[in-house]
């Protein structure tokens, strides 16, 4: 074969490689009586053996956004992936679905076996996490689109609710329900291009920085892959607990995200103090001289995920998360009629 095509830029028997080494991973981690499809020009998902009566199907698709650039930049790969899948994951489960099937995207300027397999090895202990397959995928070499070593991702996940189990806001949430909070990882993946800045444009710290109130060096803070909630959520569901909404804290923090599940007529009531945020929120405000305003529409601040549920059921939950793993949730706030605004954020 001619090599014109290694020589604009495009390695078709790394391509190969990377695909058959994805096979081989799948066929190992994934139950392949499901699916099996790695290479094949379309995905197969087998829904029927699942035994749903009335399936909805659910998705979602996402990235992780400029904290790549940190995962690049630092040859730190090995958790991007995990971002990606619960940066799409996250996003479904609010609407009482669990995830069936998980496809990526990766777009590189070369392709290097390396860092490819770092990223695919992410994704795939996402998938895991979320108790989902990896379904299929594509890799794109493309030398002139991107600068030497960059790349980007792209995920998409299916889930499946049953139809009567639809969460619903706008039919649930009635003032007085309690407004329960689940612990963050950290800043998850969102506000990266806010947090590059504070760091390393206005202060010029090394990834290696230690800082006093952290735990381990800021590249390591940084790079922490966000949490992913399928396993609590799930729990939450098997236990039939009664949920009214769930919001994702992702991109546009407490200001953008949770009135996406509050009806008109109706406001969050959020109290700030009852809301523990990690040490790394604290030392972004004070070293990029942040509004208190501007840090809850930017940032996840310790909550990575919300739970609306009326006032008794909500004590349960909390207390049930609060036994389950290494979670942490509190009530941080109610629902009240107020048609003026959606959020409301106090310090009471």
């Amino acid at each position: 074969m001619s090599d014109n095509y290694k020589k604009s830029g495009v390695d078709i028997h790394k391509g190969y490689e990377v695909v058959e080494w994805i096979k081989k991973i799948v066929a190992q981690k994934f139950d392949t009586k499901l699916s099996n499809n790695i290479g094949s020009f379309g995905c197969i998902f087998d829904l029927s053996s699942l035994n749903y009566q009335k399936p909805v199907l659910v998705s979602g698709t996402d990235g992780v956004g400029t904290k790549l650039l940190l995962a690049i930049e630092a040859n730190q790969h090995k958790t991007i992936g995990i971002d990606l899948v619960a940066m799409c994951v996250n996003d479904i489960l609010t609407l009482g679905a669990k995830p069936l099937y998980f496809l990526d995207y990766i777009a590189v300027e070369k392709i290097n076996l390396e860092i490819i397999t770092d990223i695919i090895t992410g994704i795939v202990d996402g998938c895991i996490q979320s108790n989902c397959t990896l379904l299929g995928g594509e890799t794109a070499e493309m030398k002139d689109m991107y600068i030497k070593n960059h790349y980007d991702l792209a995920g998409f996940i299916t889930g499946v609710v049953e139809k009567d189990k639809l969460i619903d806001y706008k039919k649930n949430v009635k003032e007085n329900n309690k407004i329960i909070a689940i612990n963050s990882s950290g800043i998850h993946s969102n506000g990266y291009s806010l947090v590059r800045k504070i760091f390393f444009k206005d202060h010029n710290y090394n990834y290696d920085h230690k800082f006093e109130e952290l735990e381990t060096n800021l590249i390591t803070e940084l790079l922490k892959p966000t949490k992913i909630y399928v396993d609590i959520i799930s729990e939450l569901q098997n236990q039939n607990f009664k949920i009214n909404a769930m919001a994702n804290i992702t991109g546009g923090g407490f200001i953008e995200n949770i009135p996406r599940v509050i009806p008109n007529g109706l406001s969050a009531k959020i109290n700030k103090t009852k809301i523990k945020s990690q040490n790394i929120f604290k030392l972004m405000q004070r070293l990029g001289n942040i509004s208190e305003d501007e840090m809850y529409n930017v940032f996840n601040m310790g909550v990575g995920f919300i739970i609306i549920a009326d006032n008794e059921e909500a004590k349960k939950i909390a207390n049930f998360i609060n036994g389950f793993k290494d979670y942490k949730a509190n009530i941080i706030g109610e629902i009240i009629n107020n048609s003026k605004t959606k959020i409301e954020l106090i310090n009471d």
